[in-house]
């Protein structure tokens, strides 16, 4: 009897927030549309999977035969493009600033006289160093462009000089470096931030919906009438639009007084297992359609890949709790402080910059203790490692198992959780109302 009576909880609170959602469009476009645009918006972005042409200038003082091949292998790198030959600094310097281009190599007047007398003959780059990843490809892909130009100059004076060419190579460079990407090595960023960006998304969106959807039932004084219908099924909450309609005045009125003596007190007892699974079905649209788009995420992510079917899981599931998690932690923040601004305000003070803490952009090592400290305190941080290890690694199962494990707990801890606080918010009718 004790499992129907919480069953029928949930399946009143589920109908309940269905009919919500179905009257209120931004609401339910928050919980289907914006995450679902968010995804596709986000993939598209970096379906380019690789950055390549990134627009430079050139400033050639010399116009010699020399400075002329250093352009063409300027532009035939694969990351970068001469976008436009300038002749004076002020207008490179003009063209950065308008973001026509990224950066501007200046070849010196007496480049190709330094090359033939065995001087240091230096190409100048000067790069906008504010964006930190055009500024790091560019910097790599010109210093590549001058150590070829650099290496074909002294190999050709030392076959002058009857040094057999591949005694050339070797004398000219003989220690180099083997470079082995043991991940990522197409250096896919489709695979490495798009595949991280969306979950940190979503996550800030999963917080706000937690927090607006318990967190409206506050501000509008309705929580009293939301338990007492899922703990009851009183009042009746699906009639007809018609039945609701008529009397126009006289429904105003009465319906003005009865929700006034309706949420004026609170229910004579609260049972704290009918409000966890009242919380479950008020929150089961939202992880429903959640879930479906962490699905997406991963077909998208994995489409090309081979991945284990036991590490695929074990994603899934690490993103399904912190899907979840992200909805009881936003109830969470607005119950505590009874208010849904404080409520938003503390989601959006947490989640908004958690990726920035998650050492995915930024090596986590790099970072202060303090900062690390907190970056250990956020759910995304050890969802992420998860992905990465599972996904982007390919690492054994049984070392991302741990994280998956916290995280459900983590799940119940705060469902628990929000209950109680749910719990207490019934018992302070005073309360609510706030903004």
């Amino acid at each position: 009897m004790h499992l129907t009576k919480l069953s029928e909880a949930f399946l009143r609170s589920a109908a309940y927030e269905r009919r919500f959602l179905a009257k209120n469009h931004w609401d339910f476009s928050m919980v289907v549309w914006i995450p679902l645009a968010t995804v596709l918006l986000i993939w598209w972005i970096f379906s380019q999977t690789q950055i390549t042409d990134l627009p430079i200038g050139v400033i050639d003082q010399d116009n010699s035969a020399v400075a002329n091949t250093a352009v063409r292998y300027l532009e035939a790198s694969p990351t970068l493009t001469v976008r436009q030959l300038y002749y004076s600094q002020a207008d490179a310097e003009a063209a950065i600033l308008q973001r026509d281009i990224y950066a501007v190599v200046i070849i010196p007047e007496d480049f190709s006289r330094n090359i033939l007398s065995s001087q240091p003959a230096p190409l100048t780059l000067q790069v906008n160093a504010q964006y930190g990843t055009h500024s790091g490809i560019i910097q790599a892909g010109v210093q590549a462009v001058a150590s070829t130009l650099s290496a074909g100059v002294e190999i050709k004076r030392l076959v002058k000089q009857g040094v057999a060419p591949s005694q050339a190579m070797t004398a000219y460079a003989p220690i180099s470096v083997q470079r082995i990407s043991l991940f990522n090595a197409a250096t896919n960023y489709q695979q490495f931030l798009a595949s991280t960006v969306i979950p940190a998304l979503l996550h800030i969106l999963a917080m706000v919906i937690g927090a607006t959807t318990i967190g409206r039932e506050l501000r509008d004084k309705n929580i009293g009438r939301w338990y007492r219908f899922i703990d009851t099924g009183k009042p009746n909450l699906t009639l007809s639009r018609a039945s609701e309609t008529s009397s126009s005045l006289s429904t105003k009125q009465n319906s003005s007084y009865n929700k006034a003596s309706l949420n004026a007190k609170m229910p004579n007892s609260v049972s704290l297992s009918v409000l966890v699974f009242g919380l479950l079905g008020k929150y089961f649209w939202p992880i429903l359609a959640y879930s479906l788009w962490s699905a997406l995420i991963l077909w998208l992510a994995t489409s090309n890949q081979n991945i284990n079917i036991m590490s695929l899981l074990a994603v899934y599931a690490g993103f399904l709790c912190l899907m979840a998690l992200s909805f009881w932690l936003g109830a969470i923040f607005t119950l505590n402080s009874f208010s849904l601004r404080m409520g938003l305000s503390t989601t959006g003070f947490i989640s908004a910059p958690s990726y920035a803490f998650a050492g995915v952009t930024f090596p986590y090592i790099a970072i202060s203790d303090s900062a690390q400290y907190w970056s250990n305190a956020l759910p995304l941080t050890h969802y992420l490692k998860l992905h990465i290890a599972q996904l982007q690694m390919q690492a054994p199962i049984a070392i991302s198992l741990p994280i998956v494990y916290g995280l459900m707990l983590a799940v119940i801890i705060a469902l628990i959780l929000a209950a109680l606080l749910t719990k207490r918010a019934l018992a302070h009718p005073e309360r609510w109302g706030a903004r």
